[in-house]
């Protein structure tokens, strides 16, 4: 079966149920409709569908045990609604309910609200509503001619087997085209780096250019700050967190690493700069990015660390990698086991590693680096641990967080029930106005009508059908 949406022209292609696949179809790429987004992640849960993923520019096709976790439509509805809840009222949620915001992170964000929860968790609905006009303003400018060509020829090397950049000069080759460039020119001392074009094109995948925009520079300022400067000394300071709390985490593994002089810089640059955009399947991606813009940048050394234990962990895993060529080769390609989703959220999850932890290491690399290479030369930004930090550093107005849909789609159901409200409305007019002559009597005591019985379930009911209004079907 095929299904199209002609606002983006995506194609989803569903073949049997022995040898499904599908690619990218829980991704839920906004600008479509999220009705339709639904019906093909619930077509991907009720038949046995392989979830591919694009690494490295090939597609991997997970085993059956690798799969998205099997979650039932009813129980996915129930938590759009809890979802929905929490972007209506994010300022109390934030403030009074973290822990289950948290939690319910941990849980993976439902496709059809994740690109929408991405933008509140990261601050860039924030950012966007504080900035009106700001990247039409720099989306019109030409861009320096150094940065434009590189992003260029950047383009077509993301994510190439997935359908929005498959085709070159295709609206997701121009919308990322947008992106990196406006980014360029909103930092012009920062540049444009390569690790930037798949997060570009990740934030691409679940909402329009502009919010991708505003993920974009809200990542790059808030949750990894320093990473895309030129000299990379910020990666090479938490590439030395990341081997200090190995030593914590897994003495074997790093007694190997310091061994073969392995300088955590050849390993997990990548990992980092990317946050494991390119390295792991797509639903691991997904659930680990729904955890990082929630949580912060601890989550991806809790990652770097679950991998580096399970695949050096042990003496029998030693055996195969006598050397450093055989090691890199090793954290090249990861066991499927240890990126499986469930498995790898739950050690994530397990692994006691806290923002103190990476603070108090931090000053300790910052301190080591001063004393053997000198000062700094690029002063970034403090990096903030997660949305809570983001909401706190700069809290928005209640206007800031009110949604502003982009697209709106009148419920047949909701312009039934209006016609009849109206009809019964007009009904009751005419009888008062026999009872009343003048008009302003009339309005004061007309009483509200009922809504329809059919539309309190409805929104519950049809897979199709948004949670977010009995009214419209409201999306982004």
């Amino acid at each position: 079966m095929i299904l199209k949406s002609n606002r983006k022209q995506l194609v989803f292609l569903f073949f049997s149920k022995t040898t499904s696949c599908v690619m990218d179809g829980a991704s839920c790429l906004a600008p479509g409709p999220p009705s339709l987004t639904l019906l093909l992640f619930h077509c991907c849960l009720e038949t046995d569908v392989c979830v591919c993923s694009v690494t490295l520019g090939r597609s991997v096709c997970l085993p059956d045990s690798h799969r998205a976790e099997n979650i039932p439509p009813e129980v996915l509805r129930q938590r759009e609604a809890k979802w929905l809840d929490m972007l209506n009222n994010w300022d109390k949620w934030m403030a009074k309910r973290h822990k289950k915001m948290k939690l319910r992170c941990q849980k993976g964000i439902p496709p059809s609200l994740r690109g929408r929860a991405w933008l509140y968790l990261s601050g860039g609905k924030v950012k966007r509503e504080q900035h009106k006009g700001k990247f039409e303003e720099l989306d019109s400018q030409a861009g320096d001619p150094k940065w434009v060509d590189v992003i260029e020829r950047d383009l077509h090397r993301q994510f190439p087997f997935h359908e929005m950049f498959v085709a070159r000069g295709g609206h997701g080759q121009q919308d990322l085209y947008r992106v990196l460039k406006a980014y360029t020119l909103h930092r012009p001392e920062e540049g444009y780096c390569q690790a930037q074009a798949p997060i570009a094109a990740v934030l691409l995948m679940h909402m329009p250019a502009e919010d991708a925009f505003w993920g974009l520079v809200q990542i790059c300022e808030k949750y990894l700050p320093g990473y895309y400067s030129a000299g990379l000394e910020a990666i090479q300071l938490d590439g030395e967190i990341l081997f200090t709390l190995l030593k914590r985490v897994s003495p074997l593994a790093h007694r190997h690493l310091k061994k073969h002089k392995l300088d955590p810089i050849l390993y997990m640059t990548e990992w980092f700069m990317c946050a494991f955009s390119r390295t792991l399947p797509w639903v691991s991606v997904l659930r680990v990015w729904d955890m990082f813009l929630c949580e912060g940048v601890k989550i991806i050394f809790r990652v770097g660390l679950v991998v580096l234990k399970c695949m050096l962990g042990s003496q029998d895993k030693l055996k195969t990698c006598q050397g450093q060529y055989e090691t890199m080769e090793l954290l090249k390609t990861i066991d499927t086991r240890y990126m499986q989703e469930g498995f790898l959220v739950r050690e994530i999850l397990e692994l006691p590693v806290s923002e103190l932890d990476i603070e108090k290491e931090h000053l300790a690399s910052v301190r080591r680096w001063k004393e053997t290479r000198g000062e700094l030369h690029c002063k970034s930004l403090p990096r903030m641990h997660g949305a809570k930090a983001i909401m706190a550093a700069e809290p928005p107005s209640r206007q800031d967080l009110r949604q502003n849909p982009t697209i709106i789609v009148e419920s047949p159901l909701a312009t039934k029930s209006n016609g009849e409200d109206k009809e019964r409305k007009n009904t009751k007019e005419q009888k008062n106005g026999k009872k009343n002559s003048s008009p302003t009597q009339v309005a004061a005591y007309l009483e509200p009508s009922e809504p329809s019985p059919l539309l309190k379930d409805t929104a519950l009911l049809g897979s199709n059908q948004s949670l977010s209004s009995t009214e419209y079907d409201t999306y982004l």
